[in-house]
């Protein structure tokens, strides 16, 4: 059984644009025998917007910063209260597809989720992770070379005024929930630590070490 090395970095609350560009930077110097990192980070407010992203989906964006990123997918809020896993696989090492990447972040949030009572689904027409109706978690990825950065962010016990200035992920009038709101946890270290656990056990073994 053949184990891939992952490294697990923990950040205290880090501003937004310089854990971007360390992200970009450790992806272009990866090599062929780089371990994987996992990134778990709290951001100060910002609202990020994806490559393809359109401005119209900026209601109001008020004295909160806005950041263009080269990621996928529309636009979105990162604040405290919010973890933010970022993954960074190489994916050509593992031979998956972006798509299963996506699945196994949906996956890990649902399965934290469960282990709380709290039962939620992915949609086929948008990433991420829902309860009900409501979103809870956010998926947005680049890939470079073959190998992947940003990740996933899920709501855990924070104010959520500011999605209420964006159309979500590009969505009009998508409702935004949290783990708090839900009946989960309120301290963020706990659902980290969960979520981590889960994420770093789907992502230990190549695809052929999978049963």
């Amino acid at each position: 059984m053949v184990v891939l090395p992952m490294h697990v970095r923990a950040f205290v609350r880090r501003d937004y644009y310089p854990v971007w560009q360390a992200m970009q930077t450790v992806t272009a110097l990866r090599t062929q025998s780089s371990a994987d990192e996992l990134w778990q980070v709290e951001h100060p407010p910002i609202y990020t917007q994806g490559m393809n992203g359109k401005s119209e989906h900026l209601l109001d964006r008020g004295g909160t910063p806005l950041l263009q990123t080269d990621r996928g997918g529309q636009i979105t809020y990162h604040g405290p209260g919010q973890i933010v896993m970022y993954t960074l696989i190489d994916l050509r090492r593992r031979g998956w597809g972006v798509r299963k990447l996506v699945n196994f972040l949906e996956r890990s949030v649902i399965d934290t989720l469960t282990s709380y009572g709290i039962p939620s689904q992915t949609r086929g027409d948008a990433p991420g992770v829902y309860v009900r109706d409501r979103k809870i978690a956010a998926i947005g990825l680049r890939v470079r070379n073959g190998c992947s950065y940003h990740g996933v962010s899920l709501n855990v016990a924070m104010d959520l005024e500011p999605f209420q200035s964006i159309n979500p992920c590009g969505y009009p009038g998508l409702k935004i929930t949290q783990v708090s709101d839900e009946g989960g946890p309120t301290d963020l270290a706990t659902v980290t630590e969960a979520l981590s656990i889960r994420l770093q056990g789907r992502f230990r073994f190549t695809e052929e070490d999978e049963h």
